[in-house]
Parts: structure tokens; C-alpha cells; sequence
């Protein structure tokens, strides 16, 4: 069985081409052990002077995407068999849509639409827990593996920082997985796209 895991923020489309392609993929009977892990790319960019997102006198839940990825981790930990799909549809609500998924409501609206119980998930989010969460996966991500961005996919020791192109791709997810094992090519970067 395949075992990875891969990083995520709801405010990155290359994040989205490729978390969107797993969770296909794992609904068509894909054999893989995914974590799907958060990484506040806002958190990332912050000055050193200014409190971490996470931290009491920081952004908290206002803090750009962090309320969306509050509301994932509190249905991945807590409701895993609707993650997936309410995965995809914050990034559809955000890329689409063009909706506000810092907005509570918005989330509220997204978690019903896919069949969460929003009364039991909301006060998850409320209680801080997912914010504890999002701060111990995204710093142990980048002590341990230097991560920067996303996507990521880390797996057996590795991680690789990847921009997948397109959506709907399970090739790309494929050789982004294999490539996992390939230690000795440190970076590939096309210096122009064809398109």
C-alpha cells in the first residue's frame, strides 16, 4: 500500500490540483494511506515580528484561509468520512466561487452541503483544538522536513515540493509519489511551461 502525506492550504490552486486529484482517486478505490496535513502559507509569510497566527495575540481564526483550515482539521479528525469531499469543496468555494472561506457561514453552508453536522463540528472549531493542531503539524512539517509550501508530499523520509499543472490527473499524483523515493535529484524546474 502506498503511504504519503501531503500538505495543504486552501488559498494555493496547485495546493487544490493536487489534493483534488487524491481525494479522487482514493474514491475510486485507490490503495493509499493519505495524510492530508495542513501548511498556513499566511503563517509562512509573516514577518518574525509579528505573532504567529496560532499564538493567543496573533491572527487566530481571522487570519487569511486559517478559519477554513480550522474547520478541515475539525472534520478530519472528527467526521473523517466526509473529509474528502468537504476538502474539495473549500477549494471549489475559494477557486470557483470566488466565495470568502474565512467566512463562518460560508464554511457552515460547505460542511451541510456535504453532509457534516455543522452543530458538532462548530464547536470543535470554537473550543481551539484545530488551531493546536494546525500548529503542531505545519512547524513539525517544516523542522522535520523543511517544508515551504504546498503541495508537499512527504513520504518515506522525503518531502518534494511539486506545482502540478492540471487537476483530474492521477498520472501526475502518480509520478509525484514515485519520485518520493528518488533522493538523488534535489530540484527540477522548467524554466518555461509550454501552453
Amino acid at each position: 500500500m502506498t503511504e504519503f502525506a501531503i500538505t495543504y492550504d486552501y488559498m494555493c490552486p496547485f495546493a487544490r490540483n493536487a489534493n483534488e486529484t487524491i481525494v479522487e482517486m482514493l474514491e475510486s478505490g485507490w490503495d493509499a494511506h493519505v495524510t492530508f496535513t495542513p501548511f498556513s502559507l499566511h503563517e509562512n509569510s509573516l514577518p518574525d515580528s509579528v505573532p504567529s497566527v496560532w499564538d493567543p495575540e496573533g491572527e487566530g481564526l481571522d487570519g487569511r484561509g486559517i478559519r477554513a483550515i480550522a474547520w478541515s482539521l475539525a472534520v478530519r479528525d472528527e467526521d473523517p468520512r466526509h473529509f474528502g469531499r468537504f476538502h474539495c469543496a473549500i477549494f471549489a468555494a475559494r477557486h470557483d466561487e470566488g466565495r470568502d472561506i474565512n467566512d463562518e457561514q460560508v464554511l457552515r453552508d460547505l460542511a451541510s452541503g456535504v453532509g457534516v453536522d455543522v452543530e458538532a463540528i462548530a464547536p470543535v472549531v470554537a473550543s481551539g483544538v484545530p488551531m493546536k493542531t494546525l500548529r503542531v503539524e505545519h512547524t513539525a512539517n517544516v523542522d522535520e522536513f523543511g517544508v515551504f509550501g504546498v503541495p508537499t508530499f512527504i513520504g518515506g523520509g522525503q518531502a518534494v515540493f511539486v506545482r502540478l499543472m492540471e487537476r483530474h490527473n492521477a498520472d501526475d499524483v502518480l509520478g509525484v509519489v514515485s519520485m518520493l523515493e528518488w533522493s538523488n535529484l534535489n530540484e527540477f524546474k522548467r524554466t518555461r511551461i509550454p501552453r
